[in-house]
């Protein structure tokens, strides 16, 4: 009987393991602005940045599995994300707009200093918000600086949408159109990389400090999991991991393909 007793608990043990063995972990997909370095972009058909890394980090350690997906516009990646076909958006402002379908973490990944972005030979025109009435603005479509200033764009300047963020540093450089809005630190790479430092600046002035949050699809049941990755992110921020992260980011996004 002992015998019995022992090779049953055996072959139970066997079969519980082959069985968690065999279960696969879930898989989570998520999608991400794809010209925002260092937060988000695309380089060789794959979406790479500090959101992506820490999304699939976090996730890694609650037991998910995650596909970045990578062959999507901003402006799609939004409406994916409402409609459940995305669970997760890697970073996005919190906006009204946004609220009704997606769940934003407490704690924010990377803050974010918008500033406009002028042609240097023609900077002495904008020198502020109040010389942007009636002048051209160029946004990325899908694009928001928060709601007090998206509000401001629509009742005082003539806006020019793209799909790629580049076409909007080459207007701006060529003067076709007379500013954008932009995070200082993206900015000042994408300005970098693209060959345009004798050609576009920033201005001083900052006209809005927003926050990049990880955002959950409403649609999904991944909100349960916010007090861990809000507790995770901010010992990330705690220990400097994401100052870091940040750095490493801006590098290698410099150092990638176009």
């Amino acid at each position: 009987m002992k015998r019995f007793l022992a090779s049953l608990a055996l072959t139970t043990l066997l079969l519980t393991t082959t069985s968690q063995a065999e279960t696969p972990k879930q898989v989570l997909t998520a999608c991400g602005h794809p010209f925002y370095p260092p937060v988000s972009w695309v380089s060789e058909g794959k979406l790479k940045g500090l959101a992506p890394q820490l999304t699939q980090q976090l996730f890694t350690e609650l037991g998910y599995d995650v596909q970045l997906i990578a062959d999507t516009n901003w402006k799609r990646c939004l409406l994916e994300a409402k409609l459940g076909n995305i669970d997760i958006v890697v970073a996005a402002y919190r906006i009204a707009s946004r609220e009704s379908y997606l769940a934003f973490s407490d704690q924010y990944i990377i803050a974010d200093e918008v500033r406009l972005f002028v042609n240097r030979d023609a900077q002495p025109d904008i020198s502020g918000l109040k010389d942007l009435p009636g002048k051209t603005v160029g946004l990325l479509l899908g694009d928001s600086f928060g709601d007090r200033f998206d509000a401001f764009l629509q009742t005082n300047s003539h806006i020019e949408y793209v799909s790629r963020n580049h076409q909007n540093f080459t207007k701006l450089a060529n003067q076709r159109i007379d500013y954008m809005p932009i995070g200082w630190r993206s900015g000042m790479l994408q300005t970098r990389k693209l060959g345009f430092e004798n050609s576009i600046m920033p201005l001083r002035e900052k006209i809005a400090s927003e926050y990049y949050y990880l955002a959950l699809s409403k649609a999904g049941k991944l909100s349960q999991h916010l007090p861990y990755i809000n507790q995770r992110l901010k010992k990330l921020h705690d220990n400097n991991n994401i100052r870091n992260m940040i750095r490493s980011n801006s590098l290698e996004y410099l150092h990638n393909p176009l």
